[in-house]
């Protein structure tokens, strides 16, 4: 059977990272180039750095070695899919429309694995995923925020 305790982690931090990456980095001006490359290291070098610490946390938990394996495993392809999930809205969307396109995918994905978890769960929907969307929001508005600044500061 399908858990979502083995996609949550990896999924989560894939939209929220790839969402502000995008939105903050528009913000600040940068170009296709420059979007696209935050979202591959995000997507490779920072998702194996957070592979190992998921690893090395499942084995200080005593966790079967299988388990602690596929359960590494699976967020790691789940964040790397994710992240790259988004490279296809920077490479079609005018760059004015890139953050908003971004947003829009990265809410929608979030909505969706909050309604899983939740359902697994066999809590109420809706007040989960106005929480994660809400706590979303406020990365994304430190991000953005965070990204005219920078723009304005060495633009």
């Amino acid at each position: 059977m399908f858990k979502t305790s083995k996609i949550s982690y990896g999924g989560t931090a894939a939209v929220v990272t790839s969402t502000a990456l995008v939105s903050g980095l528009s913000a600040a001006g940068a170009t296709r180039p420059v979007i696209v490359s935050a979202l591959l290291i995000a997507a490779i070098a920072d998702n194996l750095a957070d592979a190992l610490s998921i690893h090395i946390f499942q084995e200080s938990v005593h966790l079967d070695n299988k388990e602690a394996l596929t359960g590494t495993a699976a967020n790691f392809l789940t964040r790397l899919l994710l992240c790259i999930s988004f490279i296809p809205l920077v490479a079609t969307f005018p760059l004015d429309h890139v953050e908003k396109a971004a947003i829009v995918w990265g809410m929608s994905l979030l909505v969706g694995l909050t309604y899983l978890v939740a359902r697994e769960r066999k809590v109420e929907i809706l007040p989960e995923v106005l929480k994660h969307v809400v706590i979303a929001g406020v990365v994304l508005a430190v991000s953005i925020t965070a990204g005219h600044q920078i723009g304005a500061l060495f633009g």
